[in-house]
C-alpha cells in the first residue's frame, strides 16, 4: 500500500516525552509562583533600627517577577533540550525490538521464511509480538514445505499415468498388428488410476479450504455404511470386518466423513494379512468428544514408519505391490478432513502387528 511519508514513530515519542517533560515542569513553575504569591507580601518594611513605618517601603512582589520570570524561562528551555535528548535516547531503545521485527517482516515478505526473531530478555508486549511472529514464521515454512514437497509428489504421480499411456500408444503404432483389446484394456487401467489421482486431488483440496457445510451427522452410522461398501472387497481379500460402537452425533460434513470412514476401512482392508485377516471398527463417545478407531491385522509397522503414512503419497514397503495400491492419499485425506472438522488423527502400531487408527472429533449436540 503506497501511503505519504509522515513523522516517524521515535520522532514523536520524542516530542510526546518532550511536551510531557515541558508541561510538568511549567505546572511546577506555576506551583512555586502560587506558593510565593501566597506567602509573600506585596509590599515590605526593611530599616534597621527604625520604628517609622513610612520609610523603607518597596515592592516585593514586583522585584519578585522581574527575577522570578527569566530563571523559569531559563529552565524550560533547559527541559526542552533535555526532553528532546533523552525522548530520542529513550524512544531509540524502547523502539529497538520492534526494528528488529519489521526487518524480518521484510526478509519474510521477500520469501525468506527461516529467519528468526529470537528477541532476548524477558516477557514483556515486544517480546510475545517476537515470539507469536516466530511461530508464524515456523508454521508457514513447514506448510510451504509441505506443499512443495506435494506438488512435486503430484506433478510426478499425474506424470507416471501420462508416460505410460504415451509409451503404449508408441508400441501400438510402430507395431500395427498389436492386439488392440490388451493395448485398450492396458489404456482404461491407466486412466482410471489418472482419474481416481485427479479426484482425490480435488478432495484433498475442498477438505483443506474447509469449504463445505456442516450439518449434525452420526459417526457410528457412518461408519457403518462404509463398512457395509467395501464389504465385497473385504471378502475378495479374505478379511472379516467387524463393526461396533454407541451412537456418535458430531457436526461436519457427512460426505467428507464418510470419505473418511471408507478411506481407514479400505486401508485396513488391502494392508491386511494375505489370509483370515481381521478389521475392528468402533466408535464411542469421551468426555471430550467422539472417536472412531479402525484397527486392522497385519505385518508389524514401526513407529516411524507409522508416523510417515499420513504425508501425501507415503506408502510403506509392501503397501504399493499390492492389486488395489490407491495413488498414496487415503491417509493424508483422512488427516487433512480430521483437521478440518478440528480433530485429531492418531496411527499407533499394534503390538501384533497392524494399525490402530483413532480420529477424535468434537463431539456434536446430543452427545452423552
Amino acid at each position: 500500500m503506497d501511503r505519504t511519508p509522515g513523522l516517524s514513530v521515535r520522532l514523536k515519542l520524542t516530542l510526546s516525552y518532550a511536551g510531557f517533560l515541558m508541561l510538568a515542569g511549567a505546572l511546577l513553575l506555576a506551583a512555586v509562583w502560587w506558593f510565593l504569591l501566597k506567602y509573600v507580601p506585596s509590599r515590605a518594611l526593611i530599616i534597621p533600627g527604625s520604628t517609622d513605618l513610612t520609610q523603607g517601603v518597596f515592592p516585593v512582589r514586583a522585584n519578585l517577577l522581574r527575577v522570578f520570570a527569566p530563571r523559569a524561562a531559563a529552565v524550560l528551555a533547559f527541559l526542552l533540550l533535555f526532553g528532546l535528548a533523552g525522548g530520542w535516547f529513550l524512544a531509540g531503545r524502547m523502539l529497538a525490538p520492534l526494528t528488529r521485527i519489521t526487518d524480518a517482516t521484510r526478509l519474510a515478505s521477500g520469501g525468506s521464511l527461516s529467519h528468526r526473531i529470537g528477541l532476548p530478555g524477558r516477557r514483556d508486549e515486544f517480546r510475545e509480538l517476537a515470539d507469536a511472529f516466530d511461530t508464524m514464521l515456523a508454521r508457514l515454512e513447514a506448510q510451504v514445505d509441505e506443499q512443495r514437497r506435494f506438488a512435486a509428489n503430484a506433478s510426478h504421480e499425474l506424470r507416471t499415468p501420462l508416460a505410460v499411456s504415451k509409451a503404449l500408444l508408441d508400441v501400438a503404432r510402430a507395431d500395427p498388428g498389436h492386439d488392440a483389446g490388451e493395448l485398450v484394456d492396458r489404456l482404461h487401467t491407466v486412466n482410471t488410476r489418472a482419474i481416481a489421482l485427479t479426484e482425490a486431488l480435488l478432495l484433498l483440496s475442498r477438505a483443506e479450504q474447509r469449504t463445505f457445510a456442516r450439518e449434525r451427522v452420526d459417526l457410528s452410522l457412518i461408519a457403518e455404511e462404509a463398512a457395509e461398501m467395501l464389504l465385497p472387497l473385504a471378502e475378495s481379500h479374505g478379511v472379516t470386518v467387524e463393526t461396533r460402537g454407541d451412537v456418535t452425533p458430531v457436526t461436519g460434513s457427512h460426505a467428507l466423513l464418510l470419505q473418511l470412514a471408507v478411506n481407514l476401512v479400505q486401508n485396513a482392508i488391502v494392508h491386511n494379512l494375505p489370509d483370515q485377516g481381521t478389521v475392528w471398527v468402533t466408535t464411542g463417545v469421551r468426555p471430550d468428544g467422539v472417536v472412531l478407531t479402525v484397527e486392522n491385522t497385519g505385518e508389524w509397522v514401526t513407529p516411524e514408519l507409522a508416523a510417515t503414512l499420513t504425508e501425501p503419497f507415503q506408502r510403506g514397503t509392501e503397501r504399493i505391490r499390492t492389486d488395489h495400491a490407491g495413488v498414496g492419499l487415503g491417509l493424508a485425506i483422512v488427516r487433512t478432513i480430521t483437521h478440518a472438522h478440528d480433530g485429531t488423527l492418531t496411527l499407533t502400531p499394534r503390538p501384533a502387528g497392524g494399525l490402530r487408527i483413532t480420529v477424535e472429533l468434537p463431539a456434536g449436540p446430543g452427545a452423552a
